[in-house]
């Protein structure tokens, strides 16, 4: 895995926590956010964090699958029956407060299947891709401008060293999109220059340039 970081926990497959990748929660990104969408954008990568967390705990593939499942029937009902999600979990109850008969969200727990039943680094490419590119669909933003974010995050999901390390690569030497491309989302654009930031050290955190950088896009935009 990316060698040891001088300031801050590794960044280290099936030990991550969800907190190891970008998170738009994050308070630096969240004052981005219009304040109108803030629930929303917390709750969806809330979200995006249990699935995160299913993924690191799943030892057996079809256990995890059945889990998936669960939150894929959940979305679904939030989409065309919220009133009828079960009580007493306080994340659907979060989504159902701002995403109540809205659909998609499926598409995030279908992304999050693909990853727990990829073999092979190009599976794993387009899974982890396909994650990051369905959440910052969800939160507002282009599909393409969440690609790099979904290969750190899906290094810090899969188990194997060499796998992990494959997909930092691709992170850290994939194409850099334009300001331009996340269409004014700067809280997007924060969390993709955040990401590359990360892959660009191997997955080594340096949590002070980190926190310098999303200082200075979130002020000036660059």
């Amino acid at each position: 895995m990316p060698s040891k970081p001088t300031s801050a926990p590794a960044f280290a497959g099936a030990t991550a926590e969800p907190s190891a990748y970008p998170d738009m929660r994050d308070p630096r990104v969240m004052v981005a956010v219009p304040r109108a969408r803030r629930a929303a954008m917390a709750a969806l990568w809330g979200l995006a964090a249990r699935l995160t967390k299913l993924l690191l705990d799943a030892r057996e593939p079809l256990i995890g699958q059945i889990k998936l499942a669960w939150w894929r029937d959940m979305m679904a009902l939030l989409a065309s029956n919220p009133a009828a999600l079960p009580k007493g979990e306080p994340l659907l109850a979060d989504l159902a407060a701002s995403w109540a008969g809205q659909g998609g969200l499926d598409a995030l727990v279908d992304a999050a299947e693909a990853m727990l039943l990829a073999e092979g680094d190009a599976e794993r490419r387009a899974a982890a891709e396909s994650f990051g590119a369905q959440l910052f669909a969800l939160s507002d933003g282009g599909a393409a401008a969440g690609k790099r974010w979904g290969l750190l995050w899906g290094a810090g999901v899969v188990e194997a060293e060499d796998a992990a390390r494959c997909l930092l690569g691709d992170a850290k030497n994939g194409d850099a999109l334009a300001r331009g491309d996340f269409t004014g989302n700067r809280a997007l654009l924060m969390l993709d220059r955040w990401a590359a930031a990360i892959a660009a050290r191997d997955g080594e955190r340096h949590l002070r340039s980190e926190g310098l950088l999303l200082l200075r896009i979130g002020l000036f935009g660059r």
